[in-house]
């Protein structure tokens, strides 16, 4: 028995997992876990724009990345092919919604403004925002409120989290608007705007490959958020699977793992 049918075995006999939802359902022909199995490809919504989760090898300009060995390891296990669909931030719920692929995993974070149209899956891991700043400018900023000034302009990519917590958290702050494939820290390094609020992982990352720029106020980190996967909203049987998925991997280490290749840390 393979591990998706075997996962389905539980979800009929009502022994999946409870995580807040509804009772499991037994799987039927309209999930999608039904219809991956049936069609032996599972279709995999990503960005290619977020190092270390989802981006392109600069030698080999193949996907690679934290959520695309996740999205190799889930297709693995349910004995199916992948495919990576390509997609952005503006649209990722859009294109889960709208059926172009089964699954967004590109290093999403969860948020009240996704969930109202968007289903998550249990997280697998946490995140948190610091200011991204030019290295000159370091000194010029002690605390979250010293960037919530009209002087200051913030970038930020349509779609993410950080434009909604910049709206939110620093509504005084000027701002640039960023479509990608474009990326607010490109913005950054060309002068055009004073900060971006970065996730610690992709923070990491920048600085290494950018020594002009760094992250500040370290001590203060804000927007403490659950990293998880986008699905279907309405697709219950779907987001049992992929839950129970998620806990199996934790519970034999999977995840533990795969954040130490990817210099993921912080989590538990």
């Amino acid at each position: 028995m393979t591990f998706a049918r075997a996962l389905a075995t539980l979800l009929t006999a009502g022994a999946a997992l409870s995580f807040g939802f509804s009772h499991a359902q037994t799987p039927q022909q309209g999930s999608r876990l039904d219809r991956i199995q049936k069609a032996g490809v599972l279709k995999v919504g990503t960005t290619g724009d977020y190092n270390p989760m989802s981006f392109r090898d600069p030698n080999t300009k193949e996907l690679t990345g934290h959520q695309i060995d996740a999205a190799k390891e889930l297709a693995k296990d349910l004995g199916v092919k992948i495919e990576f669909v390509p997609t952005d931030w503006k649209t990722l719920v859009q294109g889960v919604q709208a059926g172009q692929y089964d699954i967004a995993m590109t290093g999403a974070s969860m948020s009240v403004a996704r969930a109202k149209t968007a289903g998550f899956t249990i997280p697998w891991g946490h995140n948190a925002f610091f200011p991204l700043v030019l290295k000159k400018n370091a000194d010029k900023y002690k605390d979250w409120e010293d960037l919530n000034q009209p002087s200051v302009t913030a970038g930020f990519n349509l779609g993410t989290t950080m434009e909604q917590f910049v709206q939110s958290a620093l509504p005084k702050s000027g701002v640039r608007r960023v479509e990608s494939p474009a990326r607010d820290w490109q913005e950054l390094l060309a002068g055009r705007v004073d900060y971006t609020v970065t996730s610690l992982f992709e923070g990491a990352q920048l600085v290494k490959q950018h020594p002009d720029m760094t992250m500040i106020l370290m001590d203060k980190p804000r927007n403490s958020i659950p990293m998880s996967f986008v699905v279907a909203i309405d697709d219950q049987v779907w987001i049992n699977f992929v839950n129970n998925w998620i806990v199996i991997k934790r519970q034999n280490g999977y995840f533990a793992e795969l954040n130490k290749k990817w210099g993921i840390i912080g989590q538990n």
